[in-house]
């Protein structure tokens, strides 16, 4: 019984841990519409991937720390006991001696240090330090790509937002143009088919209303999750009218990323990296010498402190060299396979360079089109509205048809909806520009 309800609290503590980020945060936010700026700074600091990223570089830290100790002395010990068949004896004319016993315990200590190595330590220690930087730069990469992604799903919400008060707009207008529509048919005004022309017409508007209302609740999902919240919270965002147009200069935005992006870092990184490989391929062509102090005891008892054939201790110090000198070749042919790598891994660079080039210049020229959208849909816009307007007001009058009224209704839909996602569709091409430049 004991046991089972140790179990239970500590389930229940480890799960108040877990959810405990989570708790927090929405105690922070209760009330409050998200602002594009505390969502990425929410998104960057709860955020797996980044964790990942900062847990690999941690890692590669500790692996630098490894190397460093390669280079200091090594103890080991090692402890043996040996029972042989017969008692040990060599042969003197016609009678045996005895030189040895049946029971034989030994134990040493042994102290190496490397005194060269023929650079592999050295060529390791500038790989580790190589492969911190990497990490960093991995981490790097995943803040960027987080907070694109929190940027186009905020923008995602707003838009969905705006959409569904679109479409709750026509809903109203719709509901008004067919009470008005009933009247005109109580008192012979209109044909019933126009009557019921307006009736399907707000049937279909309400179903799109529906319809967008899924769409504002998934990406309010989507967003939870990146900030890594619960998936069904219900959040508000601050909204974001306010577009100031920017002027760039195309070649300085490809220089730009050239020299920022976190993806080429870390190839160059590799790359530089490649010399060190091959460095070490060439670490045979050398001896391998290192300094050996050690101390040992046999006897035949456990503790090796009883030899009567002989001292049973002694020490040593020894300098030792290995040199493998001869392989057919197969160092020779490992050099030039890392070399080739190298060469592969440049022109892989260059590859991604090209790339890269032409999503920084497919970005740049989405954020002009999306600029140019901006103006041409509000234009748009304020027609759609007065022409929605005077349709309604001529309706009321008698003097046009509900088919004019619906159509002015579809139009003004069509125009919000444009207006709004040229809007927001602005915001998400600065968020991809910034992302190919190598922008936070």
């Amino acid at each position: 019984m004991y046991s089972l309800s140790l179990h239970k609290i500590i389930i229940t503590i480890l799960t108040v841990m877990l959810l405990q980020p989570c708790t927090l945060l929405a105690d922070d936010i209760d009330g409050k519409p998200f602002t594009l700026e505390k969502a990425i700074e929410v998104a960057t600091t709860n955020n797996v991937l980044i964790k990942e990223a900062m847990e690999n570089h941690k890692a590669a830290i500790e692996e630098e720390r490894a190397v460093k100790k390669d280079f200091l002395p090594k103890a080991s010990a090692s402890y043996s006991y040996t029972r042989l068949k017969d008692t040990p004896f060599v042969v003197f004319g016609i009678s045996e001696l005895e030189v040895g016993p049946k029971d034989n315990f030994h134990w040493d200590l042994s102290l190496t240090q490397p005194v060269f190595t023929g650079f592999v330590l050295s060529t390791k220690l500038k790989m580790a330090k190589l492969g911190i930087e990497l990490k960093d730069v991995e981490r790097k990469q995943a803040i960027l790509d987080v907070v694109k992604e929190v940027k186009v799903a905020y923008f995602r919400i707003l838009l969905a937002k705006k959409i569904l008060m679109v479409a709750n707009e026509a809903v109203g207008q719709l509901e008004s143009h067919v009470n008005n529509a009933e009247k005109f048919y109580k008192h012979g005004m209109i044909p019933y088919n126009d009557l019921l022309k307006s009736k399907v017409a707000l049937a279909d508007v309400i179903q799109n209303k529906v319809r967008v209302e899924g769409q504002v609740e998934m990406a309010i999902s989507s967003f939870n999750t990146l900030l890594r919240m619960d998936i069904n919270t219900e959040i508000d965002v601050e909204d974001v009218l306010d577009v100031v147009p920017r002027l760039f200069d195309i070649d300085a935005l490809m220089e730009e990323a050239i020299e920022k992006r976190p993806e080429l870092k870390s190839l160059r990184l590799v790359f530089q990296q490649t010399d060190y490989v091959i460095q070490l391929a060439k670490s045979s062509y050398y001896p391998q010498i290192a300094f050996v102090a050690g101390y040992e005891q046999n006897g035949d008892n456990p503790a090796a402190t009883n030899n009567d054939y002989g001292n049973f201790n002694n020490a040593h110090i020894t300098v030792q060299a290995t040199w493998t000198f001869f392989e057919w070749g197969k160092k020779r042919t490992e050099v030039r396979k890392y070399r080739h790598d190298k060469l592969s891994l440049r022109e892989k660079i260059n590859g991604i360079e090209d790339s890269i080039r032409l999503e920084v210049k497919n970005a740049f020229m989405n954020l002009q089109v999306a600029e140019k959208n901006i103006h041409t849909a509000r234009e748009s816009l304020v027609h759609a509205k007065e022409n929605y307007r005077i349709t309604n007001l001529q309706y009321q009058q008698q003097m046009t048809t509900s088919t004019e009224v619906l159509d002015a209704r579809t139009f003004l839909t069509q125009a919000e909806t444009n207006y709004y996602g040229a809007l927001y569709g602005y915001m998400v091409s600065l968020a991809e520009l910034e992302r190919a430049t190598g922008r936070k």
